[in-house]
């Protein structure tokens, strides 16, 4: 993965940095994996606008994504690394041997013509999903079930990743990258390796448009809104705001919003770091 940086010929391209896209091998979406995908704008049926800062962009389509990784025991081979509108990471286009094809989250170093495994007996090779009771302790993973056979519901993002420490009966001990430590059962499955397109949160779009195509309205401020409308705004000229909070009053730091009572609370070890 490599960054592009432009000269400033332009105002736009004084501070636009993106991806080189150096990676993808195609342009062309497999038609077979494609799923429509609409906007609404940020509208609701009545056509009354319920979700604020949504609408425009361009045109895209779902690509339908295997988090699963049930194929076990038939090997598949990467056909492509693809570009995806819906997610910071890349995909592949994986073809198995029965002639079935699927696309899957790119783990970062997957080359085109590796052969990727999964299930039991699984070597622990990058692109590669084992169940977590397989999977050697400090080893780098990513896709991760929370529930058996749920499909992958964390670490998918560009970048995103977590290391299997332990193992205490049924459970497998997991550290997150923000600190936050918890158990997994160990009948859950995870990929190997990093999720691609790490450097993601580098890239600066260096102009308004580039946010409006991906259907990103302007926001406001909530400092220059009168009271009525966030409990930041009035105020004789540019005033602070006082403490920063949310447009419904919920404060925006250091202010806990988990639920004491979630019922998952009990497979976390050690909170995240502050």
């Amino acid at each position: 993965m490599a960054l592009k940086k432009f000269r400033p010929t332009t105002p736009s391209q004084r501070f636009k940095i993106i991806s080189a896209f150096d990676t993808i091998t195609t342009s062309k979406p497999e038609k077979s994996l494609l799923a429509p995908k609409t906007k609404s704008g940020g509208r609701n049926s009545e056509g009354k606008m319920t979700m604020r800062y949504v609408g425009g962009g361009h045109k895209q389509k779902y690509r339908i994504i295997d988090f699963k990784r049930d194929k076990e025991g038939i090997p598949a081979t990467v056909k492509t690394i693809e570009y995806d509108p819906n997610r910071s990471a890349r995909i592949a286009l994986v073809a198995y041997t029965d002639g079935e094809k699927r696309y899957i989250v790119a783990p970062q170093g997957l080359e085109v013509g590796t052969v990727l495994n999964s299930g039991i007996g699984v070597a622990p090779e990058i692109g590669n999903t084992l169940y977590l009771s397989e999977v050697p302790f400090g080893t780098i993973i990513h896709n991760i079930e929370l529930r058996p056979g749920q499909g992958a519901k964390m670490a998918r993002s560009a970048g995103s990743y977590a290391q299997l420490m332990s193992r205490d009966g049924k459970y497998a001990i997991i550290k997150l990258p923000s600190g936050e430590t918890r158990m997994i059962l160990q009948a859950c499955k995870a990929t190997i390796g990093i999720v691609s397109n790490a450097e993601h949160n580098l890239e600066r779009s260096g102009k308004a448009g580039r946010s409006r195509w991906l259907g990103r309205r302007p926001r406001v401020r909530g400092v220059v809104m009168n009271p009525v409308d966030h409990p930041m705004g009035g105020g004789e000229g540019r005033a602070t705001g006082g403490h920063p909070r949310s447009r419904k009053g919920t404060p925006a730091k250091g202010f806990r919003t988990r639920d004491k009572k979630k019922d998952s609370n009990k497979y976390i070890i050690e909170r995240r770091k502050k």
